[in-house]
């Protein structure tokens, strides 16, 4: 499978990344300005997954949408941003097509990947999981993690997170698979098992 990334909307950097098997492509958190280079990159997009609603990583939802004909995933606690309903919103409302509400995995094409459910950062926040990578969107950095402190954010909710994460992806030691942020560079799972117990701590006081 082969992934290509790059850092959109001046002032937030965020990564918008496209994952392209067998002809066909899916496309992660499409933010500011990144309608032309998908439209360049990704061929036969299957859909558009948005780790969570904010504007940042779902600006250019529905001009994709209308242009290419992708549908939008999002996880439903986080569908209100993408409607109008928040101020971090996107700039062009725009309905998902599928409302995830649940950690099942989805097969599209030859794509297997499953929504993870972390809120925190945002009340939909999810990590888009596949058998040979994470993409993290707001949830988790290199040596940091998602801010917590804006409207519909959580901390009580990100400190339950974090710890889901660690019981989820800590028990198999082999486990290293690559996570890929929605801002800068990648980690590991082996690195965050290594940082998240002191956001953790630093969450509970």
């Amino acid at each position: 499978m082969q992934m290509l990334v790059e850092s959109m909307g001046r002032g937030y950097e965020t990564n918008c990344y496209i994952l392209i098997k067998d002809g066909e492509s899916l496309v992660i958190d499409p933010g500011i300005d990144a309608a032309e280079w998908v439209a360049r990159n990704a061929p036969k997009p299957l859909a558009i997954l948005n780790t969570h609603g904010h504007f940042d990583h779902t600006f250019s939802n529905a001009a994709l949408k209308r242009d290419l004909g992708a549908p939008i995933y999002i996880h439903t606690e986080d569908h209100f941003m993408l409607n109008g309903e928040s101020y971090l919103k996107s700039k062009e409302p725009c309905i998902a097509d599928m409302r995830v509400s649940s950690d099942d995995w989805i097969t599209l094409g030859g794509f297997c990947f499953r929504f993870m459910h972390f809120p925190g950062h945002s009340p939909g926040c999810c990590m888009i999981e596949f058998e040979d990578r994470i993409f993290s969107g707001d949830f988790i950095f290199e040596n940091t993690i998602g801010r917590c402190d804006f409207p519909y954010s959580s901390p009580s909710d990100m400190r339950r997170s974090l710890t889901r994460f660690l019981e989820l992806y800590g028990a198999d030691a082999s486990d290293d698979r690559p996570i890929y942020p929605g801002h800068g560079k990648e980690t590991t799972i082996q690195r965050a098992r290594g940082f998240l117990p002191e956001f953790i701590r630093m969450l509970s006081r």
